[in-house]
């Protein structure tokens, strides 16, 4: 009979990298460890980041500042009214020199995409994310184009009671594997923001701290060496069919969104150096995984869906580990 063969460990090197990322990040978000976890678990988890929050906390500057530290191509979208999908993928123009149609790719063609104020576009645009959020391509005419690896988009929105604004869809809310806020700083390191004033130059300062393929390598790592037991794959599938079975909500969680919180429950467990998801790392990224997905009846949508699923948390059996 063959031998078990064991499970590489995971790769030390590849830890230290990304804490050295966290550590970079931190240097000019300060105070707000939660806030850069979220947006490191977003990035190795190959998801996408919704960031939200009222204007003047520092949501553009963390999707600056985390694109700053990664190798590879950035780009920035600021997303307006009259802005059209063409000016997001790209369109054919035909050259009548070489009689031929030439692609002028658009910004989406990066590694790293900030979509300022998503919601301040219209449906129309939004939608044009929605291809390169799901399948890592884009289409263009006839044409199929592949775009860079990794890829990830780094959203922004301000709440929807903001002027000017247009929800995003149920469909495009469910391709961001986490929503995260940022929140007013401590008070003692707002001070010291106010008296020194912009940190623009401290996000020019950053160079990358990891590469590509530092990226690419430690996804494999997540993906081939931390195991998730079949209990705590049972707590998973119990949270979302409580989301789903909840009398204030219309629409739970869906299973995109279950393998979405597997997905960040497994970078979770590796950025504490195991390499197996615990049930802590599940309750952990449940709610900024999850609550944006929820959709909630109609008399109940003022509710805060964060403090909602949080409840629903509460009232399941965590299992021993």
């Amino acid at each position: 009979m063959s031998a078990v063969v064991a499970p590489a460990p995971l790769s030390s090197t590849d830890i230290g990298a990304v804490r050295r990322l966290e550590d970079a990040v931190a240097t000019v978000i300060r105070g707000k460890p939660e806030a850069i976890r979220a947006a490191v678990v977003a990035l190795l988890s190959r998801g996408h980041l919704l960031i939200e929050d009222i204007p003047g906390v520092g949501k553009t500057t963390l999707a600056r500042t985390l694109a700053a530290a990664l190798g590879g191509t950035f780009r920035r979208i600021q997303f307006t009214s009259d802005l059209l999908p063409s000016d997001i993928v790209g369109v054919s123009v035909y050259d009548q020199h070489g009689k031929i149609f030439e692609l002028k790719r658009g910004p989406i063609f990066a590694n790293v995409v900030l979509a300022d104020e998503i919601n301040r576009t219209t449906p129309r645009t939004q939608s044009a994310l929605l291809e390169a959020m799901s399948e890592g391509q884009v289409s263009i005419d006839d044409a199929t184009h592949e775009l860079p690896r990794p890829f990830m988009v780094i959203a922004t929105q301000n709440p929807a009671e903001h002027y000017g604004t247009y929800p995003l869809p149920e469909s495009q809310m469910d391709r961001f594997i986490i929503r995260t806020g940022i929140g007013y700083p401590p008070e003692d390191i707002e001070r010291s923001i106010i008296k020194y004033g912009s940190i623009r130059d401290d996000i020019r300062q950053i160079t990358p701290i990891v590469s590509v393929n530092d990226i690419l390598d430690a996804r494999r790592s997540i993906r081939e060496h931390v195991y998730i037991s079949d209990k705590v794959t049972e707590y998973v599938f119990a949270i979302i069919s409580a989301t789903r079975n909840h009398p204030l909500i219309l629409s739970g969680i869906s299973t995109r969104g279950g393998i979405n919180i597997v997905e960040a429950a497994r970078v979770y467990a590796y950025l504490e150096g195991r390499d197996y998801v615990a049930p802590d790392d599940v309750k952990g990224v449940a709610v900024p995984v999850g609550a944006h997905r929820l959709v909630c009846r109609p008399e109940h949508e003022g509710l805060d869906k964060e403090e909602l699923l949080k409840t629903i948390l509460g009232t399941i059996t965590v299992p021993l580990a």
